[in-house]
């Protein structure tokens, strides 16, 4: 039986990372639509219907191209996330002891140490020079 599975996958797609995200949006989708059972949870049955449609779709698909793109898009997508929310923490730890300022003209993230009153800020990418109070 391993073998035929084995030889029916093969040249096909299977899982990815997009198809674990996709299921775990699924598997949410199921849990609130048996939570709200009545009114809007009638839509979030369907729909999470179609989304395992898809998953099955990509994990069956002998388009290995097509499927690679995806993926990597969200990859991408994911990286970016991922990174924005890595910056914010950044910020979070450091509120207390820095302020930062985004540049006018390059718009980079520039820091200040706090309590130094009004102070000259110049960027180091661009050199612009403005005013600010930390």
């Amino acid at each position: 039986m391993r073998e035929r599975i084995a030889r029916f996958m093969a040249g096909r797609n299977g899982n990815d990372q997009l198809n674990v995200f996709l299921l775990i949006v699924d598997v949410v989708l199921l849990v609130l639509a048996g939570i709200i059972s009545r009114g809007k949870g009638s839509i979030l049955y369907p729909m999470a219907v179609i989304l395992l449609f898809v998953v099955y779709f990509r994990m069956f698909s002998r388009n290995l191209y097509k499927r690679r793109e995806e993926n990597g898009k969200y990859l991408r997508i994911k990286h970016n996330f991922e990174s924005a929310m890595r910056v914010r923490k950044e910020r979070w730890v450091q509120r207390k002891d820095y302020k930062f300022f985004t540049c006018p003209s390059c718009r980079a993230a520039l820091r200040v140490p706090r309590g130094r009153g009004k102070l000259k800020i110049v960027c180091r990418k661009c050199g612009t020079s403005f005013f600010g109070k930390s």
